[in-house]
């Protein structure tokens, strides 16, 4: 019987199913790849989340593997090249999550330009600050979404319905797939936008996507969400931006000091010091695509794909 190894927490409908089909099914989220090689040493396929690194050496570990299933979209923990050149399937499930991202974003946008977490704070604190308060309405705003894959699209698809000018830039794309997007270049984004939603792979190419020079880019003043990953943008060059009046506010719920496992590193760091200072900055730790629901269908759309790969190949 052929063996899967779930080195991650995932919702159980995938073990479940994989059981079905006719997978042996072992948790084992505490111990390293090492042991996890030598006491499982015919596994044909690892469900995994951020927990590991899914290198070369890593993936040699396992002769007999298949393929490799990652809860979520981001596939930089995982060694895809590799996993080509020695015919391993690699699945994810960016569907899994998008709506809840989608939703996420929409929500970070109006409680940044609404100043909803401030006006908490001041009432708080018994003061009753109207005018110091006043917002600007969404539907008056351009805003530009840059990587325009599954979450991209979701998050277009929400502000559909407020009615904004929603404009998107994607070096993948030739032909934009939803008619109430403008595809665009990158320096109409630069020239006309509002409000930037982050949505992009993380890559060699994106790592530090939004530095100084991005930020200054900019004619208007911007809000600033990330809800792809961390790395994505230099923190201590959006703490400038906003000191320097370019950036207005900022939703992260991803941080440039997330370790690979999710947890926050270099918590004595000066810049992440100032970075939870900026009141004009929204935290969240990860949640964006983090809700009952999607943890479902993370795991759901795994096991389809799986399922569906099976059938074609055998």
């Amino acid at each position: 019987m052929p063996s899967v190894i779930f080195l991650d927490s995932v919702h159980d409908v995938l073990f479940e199913d994989l059981e079905k089909i006719g997978f042996e099914c072992i948790w084992d989220e505490k111990n390293d790849l090492a042991f996890i090689a030598k006491n499982y040493p015919d596994i044909q396929g690892l469900v995994i989340r951020s927990r590991f690194v899914l290198n070369d050496q890593a993936i040699d570990l396992f002769p007999n593997l298949k393929w490799v299933a990652r809860s979520g979209s981001g596939l930089e923990n995982i060694d895809v090249e590799y996993c080509n050149k020695k015919q391993i399937k690699v699945f994810s499930s960016p569907e899994g999550n998008a709506e809840a991202v989608g939703e996420f974003v929409l929500g970070s946008i109006l409680s940044l330009i609404r100043k909803i977490p401030s006006g908490n704070s001041t009432i708080r604190n018994n003061l009753w600050l109207r005018e110091e308060h006043r917002g600007i309405e969404l539907s008056n705003q351009t805003v530009a979404i840059i990587g325009l894959g599954h979450m991209g699209k979701s998050v277009a698809n929400k502000m559909k319905s407020i009615g904004c000018r929603i404009l998107a830039h994607d070096i993948a794309l030739k032909e934009c797939p939803l008619s109430h997007v403008e595809l665009v270049s990158l320096e109409t984004i630069f020239d006309e936008a509002d409000i930037i939603s982050l949505h992009l792979p993380l890559t060699k190419e994106t790592k530090e996507y939004a530095n100084h020079i991005f930020f200054k880019s900019f004619k208007k003043p911007i809000y600033f969400i990330n809800t792809a990953r961390g790395q994505h943008c230099v923190t201590e060059d959006l703490l400038d931006a906003i000191k320097n009046k370019k950036v207005l506010g900022a939703a992260l719920d991803v941080l440039e000091f997330e370790g690979t496992n999710l947890q926050l590193e270099q918590k004595d760091n000066m810049i992440y010091s100032r970075l939870i200072q900026e009141n004009k900055i929204l935290l969240t730790p990860h949640i964006a695509g983090w809700t009952k629901e999607s943890y479902y269908k993370l795991s759901k759309v795994l096991s389809n794909k799986i399922t569906q790969s099976l059938v074609e190949s055998s």
